[in-house]
Order: structure tokens, then C-alpha cells, then sequence
């Protein structure tokens, strides 16, 4: 007959905790290129996922020629980092690698750094200032002002292989209005080449602002996400020519009493408003057809959509703290007329 074992709660309680947990994103960190005695670094993320402190006892490289840089304890839960620091004294390819020895593995983590050093490296951060892993471009976004019925004007992106491997440029999700040609459809290392991005008006369904995001991948079929995204904007003019057929002193005229709101300063506060006053001076009603805004972070409200000749209204502007401080591109707020020499109006929001 078995025996049937109880064990105290007190005796559970005193049994040691489940075995210490250390995760790391990525194990391998391409560098791409350097110069010569250019040190570049390798930046590692880690995770405390066990239930105690973590102590790193020793970070070792495989050699002198790499610096480390690592916490000595991580609290539970917690996300932090290592950084491996090569002198970049040699030519040529080159992976260095780390032991990580700590209370979180029972055996040695090992962390790799990799790249290429050449003899002459040349800094590109002033022609592409924006990075997309190893593609750098010269520009974040895409816009396409002062767009009339019929226009197909083209935008062109620069861009350059910063990696140690070939890619395959392409644009993803491009809207029927959008077309892209990538020269040359292969870039080697250390290449350069552009997108042309061409806008067919005649697509665009509404007059005033259109928004979208495309996606810019080093491969063809690499997946979309926001580190890879490019915003695409662009705004068709109205048809103004019945003003040009006949007498344009019949015209509405827009007086607009700023196109500039100062949200610099937030203070402790979470929105702030300012007004804008918009008058017709003209000998026609002057209607406001659209009023879009570029990004998030902003609310308006309009007195009224038509005004009358000598009349004015007021276009009350809300801007939302939080929000503004997380938006990529410039905020602003887009508002077409049937003003003739103001179709298009832009109030530009200032937050530094």
C-alpha cells in the first residue's frame, strides 16, 4: 500500500525558486561597415525573465581588441543592455564574439558582433540622414504640394547600402496613384542608387489633402513594420478657372490673421487653443471647402464654412500635448478656398 507524503506549506516555501531566466533579442548584431580605426558598436538587448536579481559576473571578449560595457545586477523583469566596442584596427571582414557568465544560465551566454572594416570609409550622415537598418535615405517622407488635375509630378529618394550583403530596393503598399522605379534594381555594398516615385493626379478621388504610407524594403518580400514606413502626402488644387474666364475682382478675397500657431510651450498643461480669424474682403462668398490636418495631435473647429462679403469667422485650434510629441512629420493644418490667390492655405503649428 503507497504512502500518501504531505508536505507542509512552510517546507514548499523554503524550496528553492524556478532556475534563472537571461533572453536576448539577437545574439548576432551586424555592425555593416566602418573605417579603418573607426570603433564601431554593437548594442545588445537583454532581459532579466527570472525571479530574482541577475548578476553578470564577467563579460568576456574573445580578444583585446573589443570593450565591453554591461550592469553588474537587474532587477526581475527588467530590460537592459551590453555593448561590444571593436577598435576596428584590422581591414576586412571581421566577428568578434562575448562570453556572458551569470547567475542567469547554467552555461556561458555568447553574444557576436560582425561587419567590415575598409581602408577609406566616407560619412553619408549629411546625404542620408534617414536610417532604415542598412539602407540610409536622404529624406523621411514624401510630399506633393501644389498638385493641379492632370500633373504627374515625380519625387526622388536617395538612397545607399550601408550593409555588407547586396539588396533588392522596392517600395510596398503603394496606393493606385503612386508608382515607383528603383535604379539600379540591385544595390551592392556601398552603393548608392534612387527611388522615383511618381504621382498620377488624375487617381486622386478629393480635392485638398491625401494621406497614405508606403513602405520602403531592402528585399523583396520583407515585412512591413513602422521602421520601414514612409509617409506620402499630397494636396490638389481646386479648379479656380471660372474666376480666370471672367472678372476676378468679382472674386472672394481671403484676410487670414495668422499662419503660424506657437505651441512651444505646453507648460503643466495638457492642450492648449489659439484662434485664427478668418475674413472675405472679396465681392463673393468665400468658401471654405476642406480643412485637414497632417498629423494627430490636433483638433479644429470652424465658425462656419461660408462667409459672406465683409464678414468674418473664427477657426479655433486645439493642440494636445502627448500626442504632439510623438508625431515624425511637421503638424500642420491644410484649408482650400475658393480664393483664387489663396485655393490653398497652410497654418503651420511650431512646437521647438
Amino acid at each position: 500500500m503507497k504512502r500518501l507524503v504531505i508536505i507542509p506549506l512552510m517546507m514548499l516555501a523554503m524550496m528553492p525558486a524556478s532556475a534563472q531566466k537571461l533572453t536576448v533579442v539577437n545574439t548576432t548584431v551586424n555592425c555593416g561597415r566602418t573605417g579603418f580605426q573607426q570603433p564601431v558598436t554593437a548594442t545588445f538587448e537583454l532581459r532579466n525573465k527570472g525571479l530574482r536579481k541577475l548578476l553578470i559576473e564577467s563579460v568576456k571578449p574573445d580578444c583585446g581588441c573589443t570593450a565591453v560595457e554591461f550592469p553588474k545586477e537587474v532587477g526581475i523583469g527588467e530590460k537592459f543592455t551590453i555593448k561590444l566596442t571593436y577598435d576596428a584596427r584590422q581591414l576586412g571582414h571581421f566577428q568578434k564574439m562575448a562570453a556572458v557568465t551569470s547567475n542567469g544560465n547554467k552555461t556561458p551566454l555568447y553574444l557576436t558582433m560582425k561587419g567590415v572594416v575598409l581602408a577609406e570609409m566616407l560619412d553619408y550622415t549629411g546625404d542620408y540622414p534617414v536610417t532604415m537598418g542598412d539602407l540610409l535615405l536622404d529624406k523621411a517622407e514624401l510630399e506633393y504640394d501644389d498638385v493641379n488635375k492632370g500633373d504627374t509630378p515625380v519625387q526622388e529618394i536617395h538612397i545607399m547600402n550601408n550593409g555588407t550583403t547586396k539588396m533588392t530596393p522596392n517600395v510596398m503598399h503603394l496606393p493606385p496613384y503612386l508608382s515607383a522605379i528603383v535604379k539600379p534594381e540591385t544595390l551592392a555594398p556601398g552603393r548608392s542608387g534612387t527611388i522615383s516615385v511618381m504621382l498620377d493626379s488624375e487617381k486622386l478621388r478629393d480635392y485638398g489633402l491625401t494621406q497614405t504610407s508606403v513602405y520602403i524594403a531592402k528585399q523583396l518580400g520583407e515585412k512591413v513594420n513602422a521602421d520601414n514606413e514612409m509617409g506620402v502626402s499630397a494636396i490638389l488644387l481646386p479648379d479656380l478657372k471660372r474666376f480666370e474666364e471672367t472678372n476676378k475682382a468679382q472674386a472672394p478675397q481671403l484676410q487670414i490673421s495668422a499662419t503660424d500657431i506657437d505651441f512651444t510651450d505646453f507648460g503643466s498643461r495638457s492642450k492648449k487653443t489659439a484662434d485664427v480669424t478668418l475674413t472675405n474682403t472679396g465681392q463673393s462668398s468665400l468658401n471654405i471647402s476642406s480643412l485637414q490636418m497632417f498629423t494627430t495631435g490636433l483638433k479644429v473647429t470652424l465658425g462656419k464654412r461660408a462667409i459672406a462679403p465683409g464678414q468674418s469667422t473664427t477657426l479655433k485650434v486645439t493642440g494636445y500635448a502627448a500626442q504632439l510629441a510623438k508625431v515624425r512629420t511637421r503638424p500642420r493644418i491644410l484649408m482650400i478656398t475658393n480664393d483664387p490667390d489663396h485655393s490653398k492655405v497652410v497654418i503651420n503649428i511650431r512646437l521647438k
